[in-house]
Parts: structure tokens; C-alpha cells; sequence
């Protein structure tokens, strides 16, 4: 992707990731322009104030594909704003691939995790239906919201989740850390963007 003049913020469409390629490309200039890419994203999205950006930016992954966005993302640090969405399309992801067995992993970590269920901001009780409505919420907030708030908002979700999985008795306890690990580095970039230092 080459830098040119925009009269508008760039956000997702049918050919948001055309120009980033992996395959015989610079790997130096292929990050850089993943991080470009997220940060207009982001930044673009927010400073809209339109209810139809938002909506692109939530429906990014299934227009574009999940397996496009983790090529572009899904190798940039934890701390960057690329790294976050890497995360934060990848929760939704999984939410909408298993809602029933996420909310019974959620609803058995909100009893243990009770100041991040809150955080997180499901509706009662916390079904497949108010999972999948939370988490569009949540990456509504990307152009509605303060990101800082939008990474604590998932953090916190993560966060029940692996602690409602590490109790039940058919836990993956791989699984959940990896779930936890999450929690933890969205948790870390959210404070990052809190102090203005999340690029």
C-alpha cells in the first residue's frame, strides 16, 4: 500500500487490503503498511462520527474474510494498533463460531470474575444471542468510542471467559491461557492507549 492523498478516512471495503501482499514483498514495508493500515482504521473511524463507518468497521471481518485480516495482522506486536485488531476480529470471530459454548464458559467465569463481567457489558442472562450483541458492541466502539475503552471492554470478556473455562470440567486448559493471554495484552494496550503511546 502506497502512501497518497486522502479526503476521507480510509476504512474497510471490498478491496480495503489490496496493495498488502506477503509473498515477494518486503517484510519491513508489508508491516509498515499493516500498521498504516490499522491506525487509519482506527483513528479514520473514530474522527467519522458515521454510524455506517462503523458498521463497515464492524462487519470487516466477514466482508473481508478472517484468514485476510490474520495475514495482514495477525503477526504485528500485542502493543500496536494492528496486534489489537488482530485480537479484537479474532474474539468475534470465535464468539460467532461457538456462541453457545462461549456463553457457557462466560456465564460459568462471571460468578468468579464478577467486576469484569460488568466490565464487559453483557446483557442478562448471557446468552448466545447477548454474547454475539456484546462483542458487536465492542468493535461498534472502534468508530463510536474511546479504543481505550473498547480494549478494556475485550480484555474484560476474555477474562471471564478463561476464568469460566479453567473451572469447568471439560476445560482445555491450554486453551484458556492462551484465552487469558489475550485478556492480558489487550488489558496492556489499553493502558498503552490511555497514556497516548498505542501506534
Amino acid at each position: 500500500m502506497t502512501d497518497r492523498p486522502h479526503h476521507r478516512p480510509l476504512t474497510p471495503g471490498d478491496r480495503f487490503f489490496e496493495g498488502i501482499e506477503s509473498e515477494h514483498a518486503d517484510p519491513l514495508r508489508v508491516a509498515e503498511a499493516a500498521d498504516r493500515a490499522a491506525y487509519l482504521l482506527v483513528r479514520g473511524a473514530h474522527d467519522s462520527g458515521d454510524s455506517e463507518v462503523a458498521d463497515r468497521v464492524l462487519h470487516l471481518a466477514d466482508n473481508e474474510g478472517i484468514e485476510a485480516i490474520a495475514e495482514v495482522w495477525a503477526d504485528r506486536p500485542a502493543d500496536t494498533i494492528a496486534g489489537c485488531l488482530w485480537r479484537l476480529y479474532l474474539l468475534r470471530s470465535w464468539v460467532y463460531a461457538d456462541p453457545v459454548g462461549v456463553a457457557r464458559e462466560f456465564e460459568a467465569g462471571r460468578l468468579r470474575a464478577a467486576v469484569d463481567g460488568v466490565v464487559a457489558g453483557v446483557a442478562e442472562p448471557p446468552g448466545p444471542d447477548e454474547l454475539r450483541e456484546m462483542v458487536d458492541q465492542v468493535l461498534r466502539g472502534i468508530a463510536g468510542s474511546d479504543f481505550a475503552d473498547v480494549l478494556l471492554r475485550a480484555a474484560a470478556f476474555a477474562r471471564v471467559v478463561a476464568t469460566g473455562r479453567a473451572v469447568l470440567p471439560d476445560a482445555d486448559a491450554l486453551a484458556g491461557a492462551r484465552i487469558q493471554a489475550v485478556a492480558d495484552q489487550l488489558d496492556r494496550a489499553a493502558r498503552l492507549e490511555l497514556a497516548g503511546r498505542l501506534t
